[in-house]
């Protein structure tokens, strides 16, 4: 007899469902099962991604490639980051770990160096050329002036945002003469203004995760029951 696969999957389905719905009661071994099967599992996936994605296209293939049909100068070449690998390791022995700095420092260089390139290119110039755009009123021409009332409301409250936001992350302050420091009256308000748009910001991705989280809750339950009512 063959055990349909959507029968084994829909039974699984169902029992991990009820091993975390457990937590609800507190802490259990049936709850910390499921975690740890999940860990294992996620664990597995990861190394296996790693190996066939990143270890052997990247660094075996090359290499073999390089030993086989390679120039002098490719074999040398492959054996840099085989050698910062090795290094790398060497962090697991505390006499050998000084060997590991030179590779660490690089790669902290250069994720620093990626971060903040990413950062700039994909984050800050989108937003102040997003904050410039929204003043286009090619997008209007031709119609209502409500339509352009509109346009220039939006587009006034998110630069707003943008500029208070910002203030409220400028730390610069004065010294006064009883040796305490205070930052401008003009900055203390617009920090607050930025304040109450960073508070709404927060608090709309907050309902928009609580919202999915409520979906997914909703989803598993009407998957038990769905599975329940096949069997009754």
């Amino acid at each position: 007899m063959i055990i349909p696969l959507d029968l084994i999957s829909g039974v699984l389905s169902f029992l991990f469902t009820l091993l975390i719905f457990s937590y609800l009661i507190g802490d259990n071994p049936l709850f910390r099962i499921a975690v740890y099967i999940f860990v294992g599992v996620s664990s597995g996936y990861i190394a296996v991604i790693a190996w066939w994605q990143v270890i052997w296209p990247r660094l075996i293939q090359p290499l073999i490639s390089a030993m086989l049909s390679g120039s002098l100068l490719e074999k040398g070449l492959i054996f840099v980051p085989l050698l910062g690998a090795v290094l790398i390791l060497m962090k697991v022995s505390p006499r050998l770990a000084g060997m590991s700095r030179v590779v660490m420092a690089f790669l902290v260089g250069v994720g620093a160096a990626v971060t903040i390139a990413g950062a700039v290119a994909g984050t800050l110039i989108p937003q102040v050329m997003g904050s410039i755009n929204a003043f286009d009123t090619a997008s209007v021409a031709g119609k209502d002036f409500s339509f352009y009332i509109e346009l220039v409301t939006n587009a006034s409250i998110v630069l707003a945002g943008t500029v208070f936001t910002l203030i409220y992350f400028h730390f610069g302050a004065r010294a006064k003469a009883d040796g305490s420091t205070r930052r401008n009256g003009l900055i203390e308000i617009s920090a607050w203004v930025g304040r109450i748009f960073i508070g709404i910001t927060l608090g709309t991705v907050f309902a928009g995760v609580y919202a999915a989280a409520l979906t997914a809750l909703i989803e598993r339950i009407m998957s038990l029951i769905d599975f329940l009512g096949n069997f009754l």
